[in-house]
């Protein structure tokens, strides 16, 4: 069973757009034929709102699924409720990313490619200290709560059993200066000591690479269960994109195999931040 609360949601909404697929039934003749709105089955199948016991017993009676599959889906909607432990920070985290740590902490593999900083996953926390000071809205207190979570995320990289993961990371997130050249010279020990585990994979894209298929960051997410498919991440300023379905997921594969082709191999790039650490040493 997947093992955070937002994975389960997510198994759960999955679940029930298949029981209801395989019937052949829209959303609104499920609803119609349960006296609910069209809507409220719609928000099952997206996780949108919350799935109560009950709801699921109505279902499995429609649908005439086995007691074994009616008790596993109860089981989803009732460890969907429970708080991840990144949500006990409070405001420190917003919403939107609240789902993308869940579904973080339950991946098999990660591919990400960040183009303007440092992944999360390898900050320090002097670095994302000095990033979250652009956070003019939120207190000091919310700050500090937001930094402890990204500290705290680094776990799954030393986890047994945690997720394979791979980072192309653009020169220029190398040399724009985060801080002073204390902080950033720190941050590349760490990119370094990050590379070395291994679970990890770091690539440089260098900037003499040309032209290569990407217009911003994003992460990719795997999961273990087939039942569970991948699902490409890209996030903004106030809110985030999840895409999902075989196109995105292949396109976005698609790029990341042609950012990895560009970058330098995973040696090299070694090399090239080992040579920008000791210009900050300088």
């Amino acid at each position: 069973m997947p093992g955070s609360p937002t994975a389960r949601r997510r198994r759960l909404s999955i679940e029930l757009k298949k029981l209801r697929e395989n019937s052949g039934r829209t959303c609104a003749q499920v609803g119609e034929a349960l006296d609910w709105s069209g809507s409220k089955v719609n928000r099952m199948e997206t996780g949108s709102g919350r799935v109560q016991p009950s709801d699921i017993d109505a279902l499995c009676r429609f649908y005439q699924t086995s007691d074994e599959l009616r008790e596993f889906l109860k089981s989803l909607a009732r460890q969907a409720k429970v708080r991840g432990w990144w949500q006990q920070h409070g405001t420190g985290v917003p919403e939107w990313f609240n789902i993308y740590i869940g579904l973080e902490q339950d991946a098999s593999a990660l591919r990400q490619y960040q183009c303007e900083v440092i992944p999360g996953l390898m900050q320090t926390e002097s670095y994302a200290s000095e990033l979250h000071q652009t956070g003019k809205h939120m207190t000091s207190e919310a700050r500090a709560r937001a930094v402890r979570v990204r500290i705290e995320r680094q776990a799954i990289l030393t986890r047994p059993g945690g997720p394979s993961v791979w980072f192309i990371v653009n020169e220029g997130a190398l040399r724009n200066v985060i801080g002073d050249r204390a902080v950033m010279r720190e941050q590349l020990e760490g990119v370094l000591a990050a590379a070395d585990l291994p679970s990890v994979t770091v690539q440089v894209l260098p900037l003499d690479s040309g032209t290569y298929p990407a217009t911003g960051s994003f992460t990719m997410l795997g999961f273990p269960a087939p039942e569970d498919p991948d699902l490409v991440y890209r996030d903004g300023i106030t809110d985030a994109v999840y895409l999902e379905g075989e196109h995105h997921v292949s396109e976005y594969t698609r790029a990341f195999d042609g950012l990895r082709a560009a970058a330098l191999s995973p040696q090299r790039s070694a090399q090239l931040i080992k040579s920008v650490c000791k210009e900050y040493a300088g």
